[in-house]
């Protein structure tokens, strides 16, 4: 049995999206100096490689395309190292979208010569006491976090806003309050970034040291909920049992029924 204190999770889907646009381009390879060890032992190689597009119209209409068939389900789902996380409750908008971006691909490709664009989606539940799912993404809550912070000391603005942009879209995929967690710490990051840009080079001396200390306790609460430990068999320790050998002799009928009292 896996004991499972506390869960940050909310019930969703995974979303596998994979968009691809294939014809009018083809690539042509030419070998200058073919793969070799060399006398200092090391690997070469050397080509050219050459692209041609039949349609140049065309093919950048295909990337937009596929861009804004993307862009329809990664509005209802949270990136993240893992894939597309959609809470349970966004589902009919999933399933919206996946129409939509379908439909942009099917108009393109009516009036496409020589390209076609393919939207693939494949979904799978995530439930709030999978183990693995909750440390994959406490871990990936922590890892944001973090480079806000790094951000912040660095003095870096697009790192941090960054940063805090995938942790608010990862935000929906929370508990309550865990989301509150990660939002209060998403709140102050943006509030340095703002002073950073306003302060210039002096913002190093005016960094709030209160939202870094808000940050930390936020990552660490994401520390310790992955941790599962297997919860073993009880073992009692007791008095053993002196058995008397059976006695193969057979028994008289009057020690049969003792043995007969015995039993009830």
């Amino acid at each position: 049995m896996m004991d499972m204190p506390v869960s940050t999770l909310r019930p969703g889907l995974l979303i596998s999206l994979k968009t691809s646009v294939v014809g009018n381009v083809s690539y042509s390879k030419q070998i200058i100096e073919p793969d070799h060890t060399t006398d200092a032992g090391t690997r070469r190689a050397q080509w050219n490689t050459t692209r041609e597009i039949v349609d140049p119209t065309e093919h950048n209409r295909a990337i937009k395309a596929r861009g804004q068939a993307r862009q329809k389900i990664r509005q209802v789902a949270a990136p993240t190292a893992f894939g597309l996380l959609c809470p349970e409750t966004n589902e009919k908008q999933l399933k919206e979208a996946v129409v939509e971006a379908r439909q942009i691909a099917d108009e393109f490709n009516r009036r496409a010569k020589y390209t076609r664009l393919e939207v693939y989606v494949f979904c799978g539940r995530v439930a709030p006491d999978d183990v693995e799912a909750v440390r994959a993404i406490n871990s990936e809550v922590r890892d944001l976090l973090n480079e806000m912070q790094e951000g912040i000391r660095t003095l870096d603005v697009k790192r941090v806003r960054k940063a805090a942009m995938e942790a608010r879209s990862i935000g929906k995929m929370l508990t309550p309050l865990a989301e509150a967690r990660i939002k209060k710490a998403i709140d102050a990051a943006r509030s340095v970034a703002r002073n950073i840009v306003k302060s210039g080079e002096q913002a190093a001396q005016e960094i709030d040291r209160e939202a870094i200390k808000q940050m930390t306790e936020a990552r660490t609460s994401f520390l310790d909920l992955d941790t599962f430990e297997q919860v073993s068999r009880p073992t009692e320790s007791g008095r053993a049992l002196d058995l008397i050998p059976e006695d193969t002799t057979p028994p008289t009928k009057k020690s049969r029924v003792k043995s007969r009292a015995l039993d009830l």
